[in-house]
């Protein structure tokens, strides 16, 4: 994916990526670094900490169809390859659980951060 279609993407964020996305800025002053809309190779991750080598994704339910399903075990995959771990988080989680959404990532950065020390 190019700059230009991660540019885009960023002035069209669902609902819930918005919501997550005013969360995760405020980890930027624990050193947390977290950018929305990345391209990584051939794929745009929704947010990712690229020093963290972390990916989060915030999915709507067309992602249990099959077919999106196994395109994202592909993505992940790749992603994988080049070191990241990627959480998935549905619409639903960040609508009725964000507390829980935000306490997951934090602890995901945390312990990257950890393993990186």
């Amino acid at each position: 994916m190019s700059i230009a279609t991660a540019r885009q993407l960023r002035k069209r964020l669902t609902p819930q990526e918005v919501k997550l996305w005013q969360h995760l800025r405020a980890l930027r002053p624990q050193g947390f670094h977290i950018r929305r809309q990345v391209p990584i190779g051939r794929y745009v991750a929704d947010f990712a900490s690229l020093r963290r080598r972390l990916v989060i994704e915030v999915d709507g339910n067309q992602h249990a169809m099959p077919e999106a399903f196994a395109r994202d075990n592909t993505r992940d995959a790749f992603l994988a390859q080049r070191g990241f771990k990627v959480l998935h988080f549905s619409n639903y989680d960040v609508d009725h659980a964000l507390a829980a959404v935000i306490d997951t990532i934090f602890e995901a950065l945390r312990s990257r951060w950890e393993e990186e020390g």
